[in-house]
């Protein structure tokens, strides 16, 4: 199998704060031959995320935000997250990180590590995510941040890693990259203690 496979057509579907199109695919099957499928795909874009965290306190830095797409999950849509944003055309992952900090928390990254990307949900849309870990000065992280013409009400918090990892057991975190932050972060949090010491 050579994993071939054809956007025949692309049809816009819908146009608004976000786009869902219409593709019209032929692809290759494991078993031989070739299928033709046809599927909407929500196109978000991509974005980057950063679980900012204080190793000299052992602090990470989370947000709380409302959230359209929690408002049939259980606790509501109010969501505990790591700081993220999309990707703008011509934006590197890195630089878009470093200017959410600042929008979401007030605080600056003092280092950075890649983690990785994954996309979210490739049953159904296209989002591709960059995940890092940023060194911050959790003392610095307080009140209400976002950008007032974005609608953006986010609430800082500074939690201690116990309780962070309580939160994450217990599914107060519902966010999958969030997560995925959080468990990273559980698996490497002492070499990462080590090196930014």
């Amino acid at each position: 199998m050579n994993y071939e496979f054809f956007v025949r057509q692309r049809e816009p579907g819908y146009q608004g704060f976000f786009r869902l199109d219409r593709l019209h695919i032929r692809h290759e099957l494991f078993a031989g031959g070739y299928a033709d499928i046809v599927r909407e795909c929500f196109e978000r874009g991509n974005a980057a995320a950063v679980i900012p965290y204080d190793p000299v306190v052992d602090k990470i830095v989370m947000v709380e935000q409302f959230r359209v797409g929690g408002i049939g999950s259980p606790g509501g849509p109010w969501m505990v997250e790591v700081v993220a944003g999309i990707v703008e055309p011509g934006e590197s992952p890195e630089a878009v990180v470093r200017r959410e900090m600042v929008e979401e928390s007030g605080c600056k990254l003092i280092a950075l590590e890649e983690i990785g990307d994954f996309v979210l949900s490739p049953g159904g849309c296209s989002e591709r995510i960059f995940l890092f870990c940023g060194r911050v000065d959790a003392s610095q992280a307080s009140g209400i941040h976002g950008q007032a013409d974005e609608g953006e009400d986010i609430r800082v918090l500074s939690v201690e890693f116990e309780e962070a990892m309580h939160w994450l057991q217990s599914g107060k975190v519902k966010s999958a990259i969030s997560v995925i932050s959080l468990q990273w972060l559980a698996l490497n949090r002492q070499e990462l203690r080590a090196r930014w010491l």
